[in-house]
C-alpha cells in the first residue's frame, strides 16, 4: 500500500459504492410511482459510480496502471469482476452520442425506441430497441445486450466492505 494516497481511493471506492445504494434505493422506489425520470437518473448514478471505481481499479490511462494493479492486488478483485466491464456505461451514457450516430449511419429510416421500460412485457427487444430498464429483475438492456444492476450492486458491495478494512467508513 502505498500510504495516504491508496487510502484516498479507498475512500472515495467507499463513498462511490455508498452514491449507488442510495441510487439503487431511489430506484426501488420509484417501483410505486414509476416517475421515469427518476428511474433514469438512479440508473445513470449506479452506472457512473461502477465506472468511477472501474477507473479507479483500472485506470484508462496507462500511466496509472500500477496503482490499478496494487489497488486490485490489495483488494482481491479479480480481472473478470463486473464492475471492471466499461462496456455498459460507455453505450448507455459516455460515448451514447456516437453509438446513435453509428446506429443511424447503418439505418437510413426506420423506428428508434429507446429508455423502454419493462421491455419484456411487450415481447423484449426488437432489433429497434436501444437503452431499456427491466423493473422485475433490476436489468439493463441496450441493444439486444443485458446487464444485471444487482451483480453490480453487490460487486460494489463486496468492494466497500473489503475497503473498510483500510479506511473509515462513515454513515
Amino acid at each position: 500500500m502505498e500510504g495516504i494516497k491508496d487510502m484516498v481511493f479507498l475512500g472515495e471506492i467507499v463513498l462511490q459504492s455508498k452514491i449507488a445504494t442510495r441510487a439503487a434505493e431511489r430506484l426501488e422506489s420509484t417501483q410505486e410511482t414509476f416517475d421515469r425520470v427518476e428511474v433514469w437518473c438512479s440508473i445513470q448514478s449506479i452506472l457512473v459510480a461502477a465506472a468511477n471505481v472501474s477507473k479507479i481499479l483500472k485506470p484508462p490511462d496507462k500511466k496509472y496502471k500500477m496503482r490499478g494493479e496494487r489497488l486490485r492486488q490489495l483488494l482481491a478483485v479479480n480481472d473478470d469482476n463486473i464492475l471492471l466491464d466499461r462496456k455498459f456505461r460507455n453505450n448507455f451514457f459516455e460515448h451514447y452520442d456516437s453509438r446513435v450516430e453509428e446506429w443511424f449511419g447503418k439505418q437510413s429510416q426506420g423506428v428508434y425506441i429507446d429508455l423502454a421500460m419493462n421491455p419484456s412485457l411487450r415481447g423484449g427487444f426488437s432489433g429497434n430497441d436501444h437503452r431499456g430498464y427491466n423493473s422485475f429483475d433490476n436489468s439493463l438492456m441496450f441493444r439486444g445486450e443485458r446487464l444485471d444492476l444487482n451483480a453490480v450492486l453487490s460487486a460494489l458491495s463486496e468492494l466497500h466492505n473489503k475497503c473498510k478494512l483500510h479506511v473509515l467508513d462513515y454513515p
